[in-house]
């Protein structure tokens, strides 16, 4: 019997309508399959509890988010080493179990950037905070200004996707894809076209690092 694969590809906006290579890998979509779950309706500790049962122990996560920061423009890809999410996350722990130090895993951390480093293009910037908002509506450009005063991105998914694997022992780490400017950092007011045009144009690049560097990774 061949071993169950011990890497999963957790992807969501940012790999829909991507066709991931094939290899001894789990991937799965956070938003599902076929209906689509809004990212505060998703269920991380389902989605990440039948990788487990499946025998993975890394989860590289892919995301999609808005950049925060001028630098961080569309077209940037970037593995943040830490984030805030202030609305709170669910647990699956009771008792004083639940009071558990939650972080992206740094030696898994270390893998995927020194993999996609020596092996992919676009460049995976090291470091860099997550800001996760509740959505599924976008920010305002105050709130936009208000997180961007200590992040870099903006998401709604990727803090409590690594609650639920930290909880659940899963090492975990995120490639976040910027689309787009956040709403307010760029020239103009953001529109929904302007970030699907984004999330358009980085899929090819996104997908050309996959194909090199999944294989290096499992």
């Amino acid at each position: 019997m061949a071993r169950a694969p011990r890497l999963a590809i957790v992807g969501g906006n940012a790999t829909r309508g991507l066709q991931l290579p094939p290899g001894e890998w789990e991937t799965l979509d956070r938003h599902g399959e076929d209906a689509y779950a809004l990212p505060h309706q998703i269920d991380h500790a389902a989605n990440l509890g039948r990788l487990v049962a499946s025998g993975c122990e890394r989860v590289l996560a892919i995301a999609s988010v808005g950049g925060l920061q001028p630098q961080y423009g569309p077209g940037t890809f970037l593995c943040p080493d830490d984030f805030i999410s202030l609305a709170g996350n669910a647990t699956m722990l009771s008792g004083r179990d639940a009071h558990l130090v939650i972080a992206f895993d740094p030696d898994w951390r270390g893998v995927v950037l020194e993999e996609w480093t020596s092996h992919a293009d676009p460049p995976l910037l090291d470091g860099g905070v997550y800001w996760q908002s509740v959505g599924p509506r976008l920010e305002s450009p105050a709130e936009v200004r208000h997180a961007a005063r200590d992040a870099d991105v903006i998401g709604m998914t990727i803090a409590s996707e690594c609650a639920a694997a930290t909880e659940l022992g899963l090492a975990y780490a995120a490639v976040c894809v910027v689309d787009n400017y956040a709403n307010g950092v760029g020239e103009s007011e953001l529109t929904i076209e302007e970030l699907e045009a984004g999330r358009a144009a980085n899929r090819e690049a996104l997908a050309a690092a996959l194909e090199i560097v999944l294989p290096a990774l499992a």
